[in-house]
């Protein structure tokens, strides 16, 4: 986690992504769930029934953390898909409906947890050990990012810059050591700069808080010649 995120930021982040997400959700017609997302292979039926899924999965950590009970996320990353892919075909009314619920479920259990058990440690669907105050980071993550893939009128300039500067944050350390490219990005909008450790001289990426987290998590490619970037998550 980074220094400067706090679980209060992170609860804020879910609360205000979810209520960006939904509302965009309401402004888009049934029959443009059906049409391609900026997503390969995924409509917006896809992006939905994996929103869905996702809360119920940090559901399923929650308990893990309220209990001590160990419940992964997703049996396994087959059936993670297979579940999308199955949501995706649920009719619409009832696809919106799950994903409300679920929603809704996951932070009524997240309110349930104490201070131990925000500390309690639980597995990501990635392998990763984390402790439980990770959750509301997770999925603020999930709905701030997939409302600007919606396609609905959201864009990553329209998210709030400290959630922004925190999800430029939490990319730069997943992305430094791995397969990509070493890069240097300064924010024209912020003062911040960051570095991602990788093959070859630094590349300089400069641009908005906005450009960079949607550069940087795979949905723009900037300005200028950016280096391509593998797969974030």
């Amino acid at each position: 986690m980074a220094a400067d995120r706090s679980r209060a930021d992170s609860l804020r982040w879910t609360a205000q992504g979810t209520e960006t997400f939904f509302g965009a959700l309401a402004t888009l017609p049934d029959d443009l769930l059906d049409q391609p997302t900026a997503l390969d292979g995924w409509t917006g039926r896809h992006l939905l029934a994996h929103v869905a899924a996702n809360a119920d999965a940090l559901v399923n950590l929650a308990h893990w953390a309220r209990t001590g009970e160990e419940t992964p996320m997703y049996s396994s990353p087959a059936q993670r898909d297979a579940d999308i892919e199955a949501g995706a075909t649920r009719p619409a009314a009832e696809l919106r409906a799950w994903a409300a619920q679920a929603a809704q479920a996951l932070d009524a259990r997240l309110a349930e947890l104490d201070e131990q058990q925000w500390n309690r440690k639980v597995r990501t669907a990635q392998g990763r050990t984390v402790p439980a105050e990770e959750i509301p980071w997770m999925r603020a993550r999930e709905v701030m990012v997939h409302a600007a893939d919606l396609g609905a009128g959201v864009e990553f300039d329209d998210l709030p810059a400290d959630f922004l500067a925190a999800l430029i944050d939490d990319i730069t350390a997943k992305r430094s050591g791995a397969d990509g490219p070493a890069l240097t990005l300064t924010a024209t909008d912020h003062g911040g700069t960051w570095t991602v450790s990788g093959a070859g001289d630094p590349a300089p990426v400069t641009g908005t808080l906005a450009d960079l987290a949607a550069y940087l998590s795979g949905r723009r490619s900037g300005g200028g010649p950016w280096p391509v970037l593998p797969r974030w998550l």
